[in-house]
């Protein structure tokens, strides 16, 4: 809705600036009442700058539920489009604070998405998150990350990319997971297979055989996520925009390259006491017996460390 209303006061303001170069300067009345509209609508356009877009997404479907782009056998829809949003909302929340084993999905209201209409082409629908007027314009939501990385893991796990998969799984935790393996387990039930289109990157699943190894690569016993305690010192970080940090682990002498979790609220804290001896704990996510992705739950406690 913002964009269209963007491009129409776009098209009245070159409206009216033609329409002012037209009349003569002597033309007073006629000119000033134009100038008034313009001013106006250059008035609007300011406003409109200063309101983030929404993330949108489109997801369509193929397959025996659905009938061209006529129709969608309304009880696969619902649970589809329900999986997905629930998926969707609990990866939003993983990327901001464990999530408990059971009980409500936190921020599950802020992190809804709506439907907003019907996708051309193949059967499905046009989503998009609530509107969030707190962010600034170039700060992405939390659900547009969501949609970014669940987007990403199912991506990598239906063309076998470990590297992308440690990637994407990274930060989200078991109960995510199994969200979104849920989302694919009704396309597998229902013999569907699905297209994201979000930003300018579509994925879709070519076949039944992806949606089968999507549901296995993404499932717990390939996809592992552990907590452990190290001991060692941190080498360097980068704290702002990537969020990495190196760490050196006493025992072994290997640096591993990791992500600052969403609870670590002072990540430039790191570059204070670099090299200084410490224990962290980190989410360990593994790929398989191969790939390993590190984040770092919470700061140590440097006071006790340098005490010890």
């Amino acid at each position: 809705m913002t964009t269209q209303l963007r491009n129409a006061l776009l098209a009245e303001r070159s409206a009216l600036q033609k329409m002012i170069e037209s009349i003569p300067d002597e033309d007073v009345i006629d000119r000033g009442s134009l100038q008034a509209k313009l001013e106006q609508v250059e008035i609007e356009l300011t406003r409109l700058g200063e309101i983030r877009e929404p993330a949108r997404t489109k997801l369509t479907f193929v397959g025996r539920p659905v009938i061209g782009s006529h129709g969608i056998f309304a009880d696969f829809g619902m649970k589809a489009v329900n999986g997905f949003a629930e998926a969707i909302a609990a990866v939003a929340a993983s990327l901001t604070a464990p999530l408990r084993s059971m009980g409500p999905i936190p921020n599950r209201d802020q992190n809804q998405l709506l439907i907003t209409n019907t996708a051309l082409g193949s059967f499905g629908f046009e989503l998009e998150e609530l509107p969030c007027a707190q962010l600034k314009l170039d700060e992405p939501s939390i659900v547009e990350q969501a949609l970014e990385r669940t987007q990403m893991l199912l991506q990598a796990a239906a063309e076998s990319d470990d590297e992308m998969l440690a990637d994407a799984a990274a930060e989200m935790d078991q109960r995510a997971l199994d969200k979104v393996r849920a989302f694919v387990e009704t396309l597998r039930a229902n013999e569907a297979l699905c297209a994201i289109e979000f930003r300018k990157n579509l994925f879709r699943f070519k076949n039944g055989d992806q949606v089968e190894q999507t549901v296995a690569r993404i499932s717990e016993a390939n996809l592992q996520e552990t907590v452990e305690e190290l001991t060692g010192s941190f080498e360097g970080a980068l704290p702002n925009k990537r969020r990495t940090f190196e760490f050196k682990v006493a025992d072994t002498d290997e640096v591993i390259v990791g992500r600052f979790g969403a609870g670590v609220e002072r990540p430039d804290e790191v570059n204070r006491h670099l090299f200084d001896l410490c224990k962290i704990k980190v989410a360990v996510t593994r790929v398989g017996t191969r790939k390993r992705r590190y984040v770092l739950l919470n700061l140590p406690d440097w006071d006790v460390a340098n005490s010890s």
